[in-house]
């Protein structure tokens, strides 16, 4: 399927590995041209060169810290006019209500919510007037089914979900979607981390404890970042200007909802 985006200007935030990186990959084979984003410099080029040799694509890498006016102003800079924007960033550690005093929730909230609404307000001009764009946020399941030890992530990604349902009604006519990606348990460096931490938890092996960790799905196994990568590229598609506003959950079927 000719998804129509060859050319087109892509920047993924967070991207040298994890879903950022496999979002990147699919656009990559699509033909865009991205922007890669990251922190470690090395990690980061690592995987720019990576990312050329398996799909031939230019690839900018930008090191920024997305959770910096500073940072945000660097990636804009490289990359003025993305008619692509993925929005990603790491998630805060899982805790309890009695672990995060207000310093820890302004970290959150800039991190998962502030970076990517002031990311969005900087592209959606250019987008408008040019009548195309892609804007697609990696949220999580947690959204839709909050666990209180995922409260700093809940709370600051279901801002950005209802920023970004507000905002998909007002641009959708000048062909700029917003949308969210809603992953649950895909098999990235952030589940290797879970893994690791109930290893120590439960006194277990690592096998078991990703194990433990796929049981939680109906699926029985983790998402590959491939699958999560091809969702993010038809989003980011020209076939797909008619969704606007969703949550897509990639979740190997765990939410038990209707809607």
């Amino acid at each position: 399927m000719d998804l129509g985006i060859h050319g087109r200007r892509a920047l993924v935030c967070a991207s040298s590995q994890g879903l950022g990186y496999a979002c990147a990959l699919a656009l990559a084979q699509e033909g865009c041209t991205v922007w890669l984003n990251g922190r470690d410099t090395g990690r980061l080029q690592a995987a720019a060169e990576r990312l050329r040799l398996a799909t031939g694509a230019t690839v900018h890498p930008v090191v920024a810290d997305l959770n910096t006016e500073a940072g945000r102003t660097a990636l804009l800079a490289a990359c003025p006019e993305p008619d692509i924007l993925v929005n990603n960033n790491a998630g805060p550690p899982p805790g309890k209500l009695d672990d995060w005093d207000h310093d820890t929730w302004i970290a959150a909230l800039e991190a998962n919510l502030l970076a990517a609404a002031l990311l969005m307000r900087a592209v959606l001009p250019g987008m408008r007037a040019r009548r195309f764009g892609r804007i697609v946020n990696i949220t999580s399941a947690m959204v839709k089914t909050p666990h209180a030890a995922m409260g700093l992530s809940t709370a600051a990604r279901a801002g950005l979900t209802a920023l970004a349902k507000a905002l998909s009604r007002e641009v959708i006519a000048d062909n700029v979607t917003l949308n969210n990606l809603l992953p649950e348990r895909f098999d990235t460096p952030r589940q290797e981390f879970m893994a690791q931490r109930l290893m120590k938890e439960a006194g277990i092996g690592r096998d078991e404890a990703r194990a433990r960790i796929a049981a939680t799905l109906p699926a029985n196994r983790l998402g590959q970042p491939a699958e999560f990568g091809a969702a993010c590229a038809f989003l980011c598609s020209a076939l797909a200007g008619f969704t606007t506003g969703q949550n897509l959950q990639l979740d190997g079927g765990a939410y038990a909802g209707l809607v």
